[in-house]
């Protein structure tokens, strides 16, 4: 383009003198205008990427596991730490591995949110296709492999891996001995894994490793970047099915033996309209507010005309006192409940002292506990069992909660399971379990 000009405008003597003034200063702007495009691709990554999709730095680790639903925006995270890892060039030796070649090329390098995405087009020296090879002009190296082929991966070796929709693969155990046995380059290998769950023995482990880092979200946490006509489908067709609860909430409700409930009596269903005899809040409150106490267990569950009851709500959390007791007054108003129902065995009356200090007009009523957990909590189960107790949508903590604790065995109080097993109860097993409260108006 400038030498069209200059064959133009400048006599043929000058114009070698002139080109070889110009040249150097075109390449200085093209380079800059690269390097302006790159440093605008990574600050608005930076501005638009949710706190989790940001790289762990609140502790060590060497494997990040992002484990949620469809259309979260686990391609685009992965896509963008890798190219971090490049650009600030911590990494040089990095493998991306799919269940297959195909996957691995069109969805993690040539995809809509692959790496390809998210790098400019001045950092890529050369991009081998056909030998699955990405070369950078800083000497980092992408190589792409195949889990369906994962005895290629004996030999190489990595400072680094992206591991994607590892729950689908056919040999996980081989295939993940096989990639731990390559990240040995640097001082500090690293690999992030970005799949939605699915039950297999190495998701168990990573999520049980203390040098592993748990992400979980839901296809609704990504709703703003999403098709409204894609969330309404989700709901129409997957609502109150496990494949939501797996699919959608990323949740892998593991069962474990000798626990009372079992993640297949946990039935999720929306009531089939707003007619309820009674919606209560149920608390187990936590006896102190410190680093190791126990969260404060608050549930919130209706009982329907349809002589079912639906857990609506899983608010715990840790707090103090103070904070804990306004949201109970919260949910109260915001379901028109008609009652808090609160174990008082170790805080005695503080539960109701605290809610009539906040609101003089809420219902309240203690309970004691006279018998252990385990005798407490078979009826409930056995309500599960019939199908008498249905949730509204998944509540993984709870859920978690519920097909992990085993009598006589699990050392943790279990305050959402309480909750709920002091709620339910009021629900259906009290002599007030059918009566009709007319409390709001």
């Amino acid at each position: 383009m400038y030498q069209a000009a200059l064959n133009t405008l400048v006599p043929p003597l000058k114009r070698k003198t002139l080109l070889l003034l110009i040249k150097p200063l075109f390449n200085t702007t093209i380079e800059k205008y690269f390097a302006q495009k790159e440093e605008k691709n990574h600050q608005s990554w930076e501005h638009t990427a949710r706190p989790e999709q940001r790289e762990p730095t609140h502790q060590p680790w060497n494997t990040w596991l992002i484990l949620a639903g469809r259309g979260f925006g686990k391609t685009r995270t992965g896509a963008e730490t890798v190219w971090s890892w490049i650009r600030d060039t911590r990494y040089k030796h990095i493998a991306l591995i799919g269940q297959t070649i195909i996957e691995a090329r069109q969805v993690m390098v040539e995809g809509e949110s692959g790496l390809l995405s998210v790098i400019p087009k001045g950092a890529l020296k050369k991009y081998h296709k056909g030998d699955g090879l990405l070369e950078f002009h800083n000497g980092a190296q992408v190589r792409i492999y195949s889990a369906d082929r994962y005895e290629r991966l004996r030999g190489p070796q990595f400072d680094a891996a992206w591991v994607d929709e590892l729950a689908k693969f056919k040999n996980t155990e081989a295939f993940w001995e096989q990639l731990s046995l390559c990240l040995r380059l640097g001082n500090d290998p690293k690999c992030i894994v970005t799949t939605t769950p699915r039950r297999n023995s190495v998701l168990t482990q990573l999520i049980n490793d203390d040098a592993c880092v748990v992400t979980r979200g839901s296809t609704f946490d990504n709703a703003a970047n999403l098709a409204p006509g894609f969330l309404k489908n989700l709901n129409k067709q997957f609502a109150g099915t496990r494949l939501e609860a797996q699919e959608i909430y990323a949740q892998m409700l593991d069962e474990t033996e000798g626990a009372l409930w079992a993640p297949d009596k946990i039935v999720y269903e929306k009531p089939p309209n707003e007619d309820w005899r009674r919606i209560i809040i149920a608390v187990d409150p936590a006896e102190t507010h410190a680093e190791t106490s126990d969260e404060t267990g608050i549930i919130v569950m209706g009982y329907h005309s349809n002589g079912q009851a639906y857990v609506l709500e899983d608010a715990t959390h840790k707090a103090p006192p103070s904070q804990w007791i306004r949201k109970i007054v919260e949910l109260y108003e915001k379901y028109e409940a008609d009652r808090v129902v609160a174990e008082v065995n170790k805080g005695g009356d503080m539960v109701k002292d605290l809610l009539l200090a906040c609101s003089s007009h809420i219902s309240y009523k203690g309970v004691r506990a006279t018998r252990g957990k385990m005798i407490r909590a078979e009826p409930i189960v056995s309500l599960y069992e019939q199908g008498k107790v249905k949730h509204v949508q998944p509540l993984p903590q709870l859920e978690a909660q519920l097909c992990a604790w085993v009598p006589e065995v699990s050392n943790k109080s279990p305050d959402r399971l309480d909750a709920l097993v002091w709620g339910l109860t009021d629900l259906f097993l009290s002599n007030e379990a059918r009566h009709q409260y007319k409390v709001w108006v």
